[in-house]
């Protein structure tokens, strides 16, 4: 069965792979400055699309706006905008603002991000996080559609009952009246979700080995809409290093992987953790979790298996990444985003062009 959804998948995405680049967010050791240089280089070298994130730092939308400011090609795109974060009307205005300055480049990624940064930061419940988004991305597609917003469901209400408000449509023309819609989704349902009510799929430790059964899962959410995995983004965030040695090169991500497997979210709620879990890596899971909630960190790095690195990863010289490049589109991967683990600009810069020559060679780029 899961050859036969592999073989259907294939047929459907045809496998033509576009490339992207991921920044993240603001750290202590990168700089505004360093991430336009590499958005700027990937336009140059022909990626589709660069993505910025936040957490409880530096802010997307933002960042997306300066960079498309300063590229003219390259789509823009944010991974994610937090949902508790913004009000829907507050995201729409947003979406449709970068959309018009950058000339109908903008892609629109959501997610809930978890209970400690929704509760903790925002002072928004993480109760019922899938009724709350399809109730947010309703509204979010009524207002860039520039019509009057009037809404009544379980977790919004617009405009407020017995009271002043008024149903209200955005005060000006976007290029776009429909932007596209990306949802961060980890667990089953979330993935469901994410093919019945958006666009893409914005993709985390993604294992092409193990991608048919995520698929399926994403096809049935679209067949919930009547549609099909035809012209669905899925867009995995995948770390890169280029280097002779693949155990030496997965040395530098094995701290992010124990970050989000171990530390992001509470031992009841890591949706890293449980997906690493699905993976096979039950033990592994929980041991490096273990070490990092007991602040270990350097052994909870040390514990992360150099398999799930290497199945989640770009690893070793050009001609393996090219090798990997065939198994994601294989796997169904429509727009391939790297993450560089790279010191500088420079190094990063290169990695981009390496990557760039190796989706060439493999022959699976559009």
């Amino acid at each position: 069965m899961r050859n036969l959804v592999r073989l259907t998948l294939g047929t459907v995405f045809g496998g033509d792979v576009r490339l992207g680049l991921t920044l993240g967010y603001q750290t202590a050791w990168t700089t505004p400055a360093d991430h336009l240089a590499m958005a700027q280089a990937a336009e140059r070298l022909g990626y589709s699309v660069v993505w910025a994130a936040e957490a409880y730092g530096s802010d997307s939308p933002s960042t997306l706006a300066w960079i498309a400011g300063q590229t003219s090609t390259i789509d823009v795109g944010s991974a994610v905008m937090q949902i508790p974060a913004r009000t829907p009307a507050a995201t729409a205005m947003t979406a449709a603002t970068i959309d018009s300055l950058s000339g109908g480049r903008f892609r629109l990624g959501l997610g809930v991000s978890g209970p400690q940064v929704s509760e903790g930061w925002h002072g928004v419940p993480f109760g019922k996080p899938l009724a709350r988004t399809r109730e947010y991305v309703e509204i979010v597609k009524m207002a860039i559609a520039r019509q009057t917003v009037s809404y009544a469901g379980a977790h919004y209400t617009l405009p407020l009952p017995d009271g002043p408000g008024k149903a209200l449509k955005l005060g000006f023309h976007p290029p776009r009246t429909q932007i596209p819609i990306y949802l961060a989704a980890v667990g089953p349902k979330n993935l469901e979700l994410a093919g019945e009510i958006a666009d893409g799929w914005l993709a985390i430790f993604f294992a092409p080995d193990a991608a048919a059964e995520q698929l399926a899962t994403v096809a049935a959410g679209r067949a919930k809409a009547g549609l099909d995995l035809k012209g669905f983004d899925v867009v995995p965030t995948v770390p890169v290093v280029v280097g002779d040695d693949v155990a030496s090169c997965a040395e530098l991500v094995r701290w992010y992987a124990a970050l989000y497997v171990g530390g992001m979210g509470s031992r009841e709620a890591n949706y890293y953790n449980q997906l690493a879990v699905r993976m096979g890596y039950a033990d592994a899971a929980r041991e490096v979790q273990d070490l990092y909630l007991a602040k270990q960190h350097r052994d909870a790095a040390a514990a992360v298996p150099l398999e799930f690195i290497d199945r989640t990863s770009l690893l070793g010289p050009k001609e393996r990444i090219a090798e990997r490049l065939t198994a994601y589109a294989e796997a169904g991967v429509t727009t391939l985003s790297v993450s560089l683990f790279a010191g500088d600009a420079e190094s990063g810069i290169e990695t981009l062009r390496v990557v760039a020559e190796a989706l060439e060679l493999a022959g699976v780029g559009e």
